[in-house]
């Protein structure tokens, strides 16, 4: 720990040297070098409070070593303190130190896509939308909606969202994967129980700045959109289709009248689907993005909602169950978001 914290300090010294030019504030990197000094100092200061509470330890052990009887019991009741303090500042620093996600503090983007099931399907993948929103509306988080693929029976073969807030990666993240859902759906004239699945891939929003994209690697087509919008919508080629050839990977956004707007949101969906394939460096994950098949419709499963016979919602990692489907749906997905991260933090 030494070594790391030499490292911290010397960081911190760089950095307050290079805030104190003038010319940083003009500097589109200064958000992110304000907010690691802000970050080292804290640590930094931990590391300080370490060293005053070993030479406290110091001087109170030579106190009780002394003569002075009197002075020796309020060393002793004043060293049981600093034993206190000490393990509360290692478990400060232990904390600090250990490596966090970069992109816990990201908004995110949601990309809700029907799977197994058919109709069945994309009436849940609405349902989770739902369900998204209403947590966020719940915690103070916003949404936005950026693109949709509705159906005939008023669900959604693919409907992709961004959700904004303090961290809202680190309380997303763990959504991403495949739901499954047993039930008789609306759909259903026969009574008979259907078993879908959806699958939710969760992206943390990239900037611009975050990856580098070389327009020759794009083929940008626009058309005529179909969708809702407005009188205008149908009259001009406002739809975008991004295709990036080296991995394949097609954006297309149709929800804003204005061409421009449906490149940009475009652009952003796609940057934040290439980051993931960056940050993860597995190839498979490009067929994921690029749409969910079989395997992806039935591996790789997080949750169970069970409708009928019973009741039961059941994370598969956590193994938390809730018998209050309704309630899930409805947004109440703090309880699992908790055991997964208890979950996590017991392995």
């Amino acid at each position: 720990m030494d070594s790391k914290e030499q490292q911290m300090r010397t960081e911190l010294a760089g950095l307050e040297q290079k805030l104190q030019d003038p010319a940083i504030y003009s500097d589109k990197s200064y958000p992110k070098l304000a907010k690691r000094r802000s970050e080292l100092e804290r640590v930094v200061g931990l590391f300080d409070t370490r060293q005053n509470l070993v030479k406290a330890k110091q001087d109170a052990e030579d106190i009780i070593r002394g003569d002075d009887d009197e002075l020796a019991e309020l060393a002793k009741a004043e060293l049981d303190e600093i034993d206190q303090r000490t393990i509360e500042n290692e478990t400060a620093l232990q904390e600090a130190l250990t490596p966090k996600d970069p992109n816990n503090e990201r908004d995110v983007i949601f990309e809700i896509r029907a799977a197994a099931g058919g109709d069945e399907s994309s009436l849940f993948a609405g349902e989770l939308y739902r369900m998204y929103a209403r947590w966020a509306e719940t915690h103070d988080f916003k949404t936005e909606l950026l693109s949709e693929s509705p159906n005939e029976v008023g669900g959604f073969k693919e409907i992709v969202f961004a959700m904004r807030g303090i961290d809202a990666y680190k309380h997303m993240k763990f959504e991403a994967g495949v739901h499954r859902v047993q039930r008789v759906p609306v759909t259903e004239s026969q009574g008979r129980i259907h078993t879908s699945t959806v699958t939710v891939a969760v992206l943390p929003e990239a900037e611009e700045s975050d990856i580098e994209i070389n327009p020759n690697d794009l083929r940008i087509d626009v058309y005529r959109s179909g969708g809702h919008g407005g009188q205008s919508v149908n009259t001009t080629d406002s739809a975008v289709r991004i295709t990036h050839l080296p991995t394949g990977i097609v954006v297309a956004i149709q929800n804003e009248r204005s061409q421009l707007q449906n490149k940009e949101t475009a652009m952003t969906i796609l940057r934040s689907r290439l980051a993931q394939l960056q940050m993860e460096q597995h190839a498979e994950r490009i067929s994921e993005l690029k749409g969910p098949n079989e395997q992806a419709a039935w591996g790789n499963q997080i949750r169970s909602y069970v409708l009928h016979p019973y009741k039961q919602v059941k994370d598969l990692r956590s193994r938390y169950e809730s018998s209050d489907p309704d309630g899930v749906l409805d947004g109440n997905l703090e309880p699992f978001i908790n055991a997964y991260l208890d979950h996590t933090l017991g392995e």
